[in-house]
């Protein structure tokens, strides 16, 4: 019966769209044979998958993919179509889309365009019908690796190793805000409608004034941004560059170090603007992924390149027999081994740990009010988790701002 259904999928799709066989080839030589809905031209980027069973679109949105081919390990995609609501960016940031299928339908109401007709109308590069889970086991074995996909009547020489690796090109100041903007609720006509789990509405009564936050965009996401509007927030987005007297002109009483794409020790002069801000301002900092590493760097910690990084929605972080489910996307980690320095434990307090590999997932300041996750409290979709560390950070303004 499933082998019946299969098929007359793949009828409807050659009836419906014109396919081009395509090509994955892997730096390594490993290929992989499929399709596309249109000749695509050569494209190049480092490789990741993601085991997200949902949360596509917002997964092409992500700046934090910015120069990433994304492998999608579940069977197939675009089953909920696509929306004007669910961006996390104005942008489309994957450098190409790998599935093992695309739906041909979409089931939901609120899709307003099918992903088959999306891929086609953005012209985003893409190959599916090979073999994911195959893929998926190779990177998981060797390590995440840089790829090309392309026609398969491409006729050129391919040369993999002409190709910059991710890891020396500065992603962040690619993709950041080239100005200073300002957010406010009307920019999200759809605010109310996003079912907060955590932060239930009652608890806006928590906050005695209007907070000011300024975010540091190093790839940031829509979601955080409703996160603190939906806590009745004033909101100032910062371009990654900003430096320390132009954030210190805005007297903030809050600051988020979004997250962010790439190598974080290329990003020096966020690194550098922060560290001045631990040290001279006494202003809250809350760093989430990119921004968690940015800041651990700026407080004398080091950061490292996972084999094949942590990317899906279900991740368990915790310690101490506590877990939290996570969602994370994220090839680099602060390296644990600096809290054997005696020092340092005297100043940190290492929260939460990733409990699949042991790598480091929180770390808060023992004397500052500063503190990150490597994981994300404004997934969407969830989990939900740690969204509570939002209402975490406003009480933390809330006490330094009594203290002043």
């Amino acid at each position: 019966m499933f082998i019946i259904f299969y098929q007359s999928k793949i009828l409807y799709f050659l009836m419906s769209h014109s396919l081009y066989p395509a090509v994955l080839y892997l730096q390594d030589g490993t290929l992989y044979r499929g399709f596309s809905l249109f000749k695509i031209s050569p494209i190049f980027g480092e490789i990741v998958f993601n085991t997200g069973m949902t949360g596509y679109q917002e997964i092409f949105s992500d700046p934090s993919y910015a120069g990433q081919m994304v492998v999608f390990t579940y069977p197939e995609i675009g089953n909920t179509g696509l929306n004007k609501h669910d961006n996390e960016s104005n942008f489309i940031h994957i450098k190409a889309l790998i599935a093992r299928n695309v739906s041909s339908v979409s089931s939901s109401w609120r899709a307003q365009v099918s992903l088959q007709e999306y891929i086609i109308q953005k012209q985003i590069p893409h190959i599916f019908g090979l073999d994911t889970r195959s893929l998926t086991k190779h990177l998981r074995l060797f390590g995440v690796t840089n790829g090309m996909v392309f026609d398969a009547y491409y006729n050129s020489e391919i040369n993999m190793f002409n190709i910059q690796s991710i890891n020396n090109i500065d992603l962040v100041r690619k993709i950041t805000s080239r100005t200073i903007y300002r957010i406010n609720r009307s920019v999200f006509k759809n605010l109310n409608s996003f079912n907060f789990i955590n932060l239930k509405v009652s608890n806006i009564n928590i906050i005695p004034k209007k907070y000011k936050i300024l975010v540091l965009d190093l790839g940031l996401k829509f979601n955080i941004l409703r996160k603190l509007l939906f806590l009745g927030c004033s909101i100032c987005v910062v371009p990654a560059t900003c430096n320390y007297n132009s954030i210190f002109e805005y007297n903030p009483d809050g600051i988020i170090l979004s997250n962010g794409p790439g190598n974080p020790l290329l990003a020096k002069y966020a690194v550098d603007t922060v560290r001045r801000l631990i040290k001279f301002s006494n202003i809250p900092i809350f760093g989430i992924c990119m921004g968690h590493q940015i800041l651990n760097i700026a407080l004398g910690l080091q950061t490292f390149k996972l084999k094949f990084g942590h990317r899906g929605l279900n991740h368990p972080c915790g310690l101490n027999k506590y877990s939290e489910i996570t969602s994370q996307n994220h090839g680099f980690a602060v390296n644990e081994n600096a809290f054997v320095n005696q020092k340092l434990l005297k100043i940190f307090s290492l929260k939460y740990l990733n409990l699949n590999d042991f790598t480091i997932s929180s770390t808060f300041h023992k004397k500052l009010p500063i503190f990150s996750v490597q994981y994300h409290p404004e997934a969407s979709p969830g989990p939900h988790d740690s969204e509570y560390l939002f209402e975490v950070f406003i009480k933390l303004i809330n006490l330094i701002d009594n203290q002043k």
